[in-house]
């Protein structure tokens, strides 16, 4: 399969888009798209970047129609366990939790907090809690983090766990925490200081884990509770690990990543039953099968290529989103001030600036692709990271893939706006004159 891009101004490929693609006008013109993925058990919806609105909005309208009419059982999202896990309290109700949504959205203070503590998420988590009003608690609907960095917290809440449930079993947390007690908030300089010792604090989680683990199987089936230490417990293990490999270099660190999100995917399926559905929402780099682009030329898989190999292909639906140009949230380094910054126009040959050429907002299917040029040619397709520098757009942010085999589905949106988050620098601190969005 060749790397390059589609040949510039390819009038036929347009032509292709034109012919293929769905025009999308309003969220009702999605609903051939809906009706399919209700058919799925696992539906993963992507994002080309972080920060833009309309991804969160249509994502937010596509979930809340597969719970209500084909009977979604959870939201797992490219964030952390601890937080998310504070959602879904919320959503279920559970005592000891705020009323507020925008309230319960502040958990999510690591950068970039804008990712989940916006009002994009304020407008989904309040229906989400409002529908699981009449649910009783079996039933009620989840919301959870796929991500590996909580390391710290995660420790934090098995520990909380233990101290109220089994003073013994807390022995061995302690030890945990203490092994990462010099790092607090630092897991790099753990990683660093690995390198000198590479068992380090490995063995004590390694331990807690198994302990966690007895501690569930003698549990009845369905405690949430348990479910969540233990996963608490896994996610130490996997970030022990995934910090690790970040220091060493290579693929491996995002390999750990991503790995840890499909086994978390997995647990979720098996804890909500043989019949459970879940929807995830990642980036197009997680969600988007790795194996259809230059990631795996590089050595890297992604959630999106392990799941695909672990279940059957009725059973899975991957849809990407993309835009041509407007507006994004995002920094300018690791841990700057989140910023409202323009979104350039995409770059010429690119999959966005070819389906712009097409007619602007589309929805494609990628089994009517797969007897086109983009069945076998590797197209540009943007990335917008949370770390984003507008004015290297040509030089960077485009990942080669071949379309139809990397989504089932695709989302293009010719013109998007950045999201609302609910705190920092980002001149959208108020709520949003369009609140709740019309979802």
């Amino acid at each position: 399969m060749g790397t390059s891009f589609l040949h510039k101004g390819d009038a036929a490929n347009v032509q292709t888009l034109r012919r293929v693609g769905r025009q999308v006008s309003s969220l009702a013109d999605l609903e051939p798209l809906i009706e399919q993925l209700g058919t799925s058990r696992i539906v993963m919806l992507g994002e080309a970047s972080h920060g833009t609105h309309e991804f969160y909005t249509y994502r937010s309208y596509i979930s809340q129609r597969l719970i209500k009419d084909f009977g979604f059982n959870f939201i797992a999202v490219e964030g952390d366990w601890p937080a998310c896990y504070a959602v879904n309290n919320f959503i279920k109700h559970r005592p000891g939790t705020p009323e507020i949504a925008a309230e319960v959205l502040q958990a999510f203070d690591r950068w970039p907090a804008w990712m989940w503590a916006n009002w994009e998420m304020v407008a989904l988590t309040s229906w989400l809690r409002r529908h699981n009003d009449s649910l009783a608690g079996p039933t009620q609907v989840g919301f959870y983090g796929l991500d590996v960095y909580s390391l710290w917290d995660s420790l934090q809440s098995v520990r909380e766990y233990l101290a109220h449930t089994d003073p013994t079993a807390l022995q061995q947390a302690e030890k945990a925490f203490r092994c990462f007690a010099p790092y607090r908030d630092d897991e790099t300089s753990y990683a660093y200081a690995s390198q000198l010792v590479p068992k380090r604090c490995e063995d004590e989680v390694v331990k807690l884990l198994d302990q966690m683990r007895r501690k569930g199987q003698l549990q009845q089936d369905g405690n949430e509770a348990i479910f969540n230490a233990e996963q608490n417990a896994l996610i130490a293990v996997n970030a022990e690990k995934y910090y690790r490999a970040m220091v060493a270099g290579g693929s491996n660190s995002w390999n750990v990543r991503d790995s840890h999100m499909a086994e978390t995917l997995d647990r979720l399926l098996h804890f909500h039953g043989p019949d459970s559905k879940g929807i995830v929402w990642a980036h197009n780099t997680h969600i988007g099968d790795a194996r259809a682009t230059t990631m795996q030329d590089d050595g890297m898989h992604n959630i999106g290529s392990l799941v695909r190999q672990a279940y059957p292909p009725e059973q899975l639906a991957l849809v990407g989103f993309g835009t041509y140009s407007g507006s994004v949230i995002a920094g300018s380094s690791w841990g700057a001030d989140q910023t409202v910054m323009d979104v350039p126009e995409a770059r010429e040959g690119s999959w966005e600036w070819l389906l712009h050429q097409g007619g602007g907002n589309s929805l494609l299917f990628s089994e009517e692709l797969q007897q086109t040029d983009f069945a076998t040619e590797r197209v540009g397709h943007r990335a917008i990271g949370v770390v984003y520098r507008p004015l290297y757009e040509q030089y960077g942010n485009y990942v080669p893939s071949t379309i139809p085999n990397r989504y089932d589905a695709f989302i293009f949106l010719d013109q998007t706006k950045a999201l609302h988050p609910l705190h920092g620098e980002a001149q959208n601190q108020k709520i949003p004159d369009t609140y709740p969005f019309g979802l």
